[in-house]
Formats: C-alpha cells, sequence, structure tokens
C-alpha cells in the first residue's frame, strides 16, 4: 500500500525515540553524581534528567552536592557517557525501518532534533546505522539559544527543511521534548513504550501530546492514519 502523509516533515528526537540511551546515561550520571557527594541511583537519574541537557541541570547539582560544574567536568561525563553508548547502545526496535521508510516517502523531508550535544547524536546515529538518513539534517539543542523544552530546535530544523513547524510531525518520547515540539506548534506524536526511560502516557498527553503510540516500526503508517479530528491511541 503506497502511504499518504498529511506532514510535509517529520522531525525525530533521539534518545528514547531512535536509541535506547537514557538507561545508559543515567548509569554513567548516578555514578558522578555519587561521586560528587549525592546519593543517587540510576532509576532517580532518570526521573531528575529524562529528556533534559545535563548543562541546563548546573542548579540543580549545585543544590544537591556543593559543585559547580565546570567545562571541564562536562567534558569528562561526555567522555565516559560516549564510551558507555559507544559499549552498549542499540536502537528502539523498528526506528531504522521507520526513518528509512519515510525519508523515502518525503524525498529526504526529515530531521533528527535533539537536546543532545552534536557529538552524541552522530555517535548514536552511526551506531544504528542511519547516519546518512540525517546527514546535513541533523540538530543539537546545544546549538540553539535555548534548549528544549523551548521550541528552538524544532523551530531551527522545520526552517532548514524549508517547510512550515505546523506542517510538520514531531517524534517524541519525554515531557521536556514533547513540550518543546508543541510549543514549535508541530503536531507531537508520543513514543510511549512503558518502562523507565520514557514518560507515561498521562504526563505526554498533559503537555499536549496529539497520539500514543507503542510500536516505532509502526510509525509510517501511524502518520499516514493521522486525522486530526477523530483522535485515537494505540497506546495501551
Amino acid at each position: 500500500m503506497t502511504l499518504t502523509l498529511p506532514f510535509d516533515a517529520v522531525l525525530f528526537d533521539c534518545d528514547g525515540v531512535l536509541v535506547d540511551s537514557e538507561p545508559i546515561t543515567a548509569r554513567v550520571l548516578s555514578q558522578m553524581m555519587r561521586e560528587l557527594g549525592w546519593d543517587i541511583t540510576p532509576e532517580e537519574s532518570l526521573r531528575v534528567f529524562l529528556g533534559k541537557a545535563v548543562k541546563d541541570e548546573a542548579a540543580t547539582i549545585l543544590a544537591k552536592t556543593g559543585f559547580a560544574i565546570t567545562t571541564e567536568w562536562l567534558h569528562g561525563f561526555w567522555q565516559r557517557r560516549n564510551e558507555a553508548l559507544d559499549r552498549e547502545l542499540v536502537e528502539i526496535p523498528g526506528a531504522p525501518s521507520a526513518v528509512r521508510a519515510l525519508y523515502a516517502k518525503l524525498d529526504g523531508h526529515i530531521a533528527c532534533a535533539s537536546g543532545a550535544d552534536r557529538r552524541k547524536i552522530e555517535l548514536q546515529l552511526d551506531k544504528i546505522g542511519i547516519r546518512d538518513a540525517f546527514e546535513g539534517r541533523i540538530f543539537s539543542g546545544h546549538e540553539t539559544p535555548r534548549s528544549k523544552p523551548f521550541p528552538d530546535v524544532y523551530l531551527a530544523a522545520a526552517e532548514a527543511l524549508g517547510v512550515d513547524a505546523k506542517r510538520c510531525a514531531v517524534i517524541e518520547d519525554t515531557v521536556t521534548g514533547a513540550t518543546a515540539g508543541v510549543a514549535a506548534g508541530a503536531t507531537v506524536f508520543g513514543y510511549c513504550p512503558g518502562g523507565l526511560g520514557h514518560s507515561s502516557a498521562e504526563a505526554l498527553r498533559a503537555v499536549g501530546v496529539a497520539h500514543l503510540f507503542t510500536d516505532m516500526a509502526a510509525l509510517p503508517d501511524v502518520l499516514a492514519a493521522w486525522d486530526a479530528s477523530a483522535v485515537t491511541d494505540t497506546a495501551t
């Protein structure tokens, strides 16, 4: 069946949407927080930092540890995190096939718009073999005036693709990222498989996610079936 999509572009988050990275990053972050005196578990680290850039949480880290994070500390965190990602990272099941199907259908009008630093994004896309599908269309919140939950990175991606953000579908799995997509004026689809590393269905709905789904492989069909006048979640 030929898919007809009601969107001009699809903008993907990366962590938790394309790659199963959040538990890995949370473990490294909890180790480094404990070194600073904050006894936080990986699970607690996920709740505190999920969907956020560590550099933007400097005030929280200072309040919990008394340590003002430095550029040197951040580079040390990024190095340890990237080493762990390079060893352990796996794709979100179905993500590569969904990306390639939408790339073909939309004549390349897809982008990866993440709150993470560019090195992390590129490492992760390389690791699961889909960086070529996003080449020249990778956007980092570290390179915009404000990162998520502000809409800057999604607005930058839409502008670069030459489309109105209101004609974009944004694929997110966290409240922070979904808030950014909604603020950009896009239609936000929430990947909500359950478990650690993803926001809950209730939390995603509360910030204005238009539709929830649980199977990334089904995303092209989910987008093709989208009817704003008849919203039906496939999340269970």
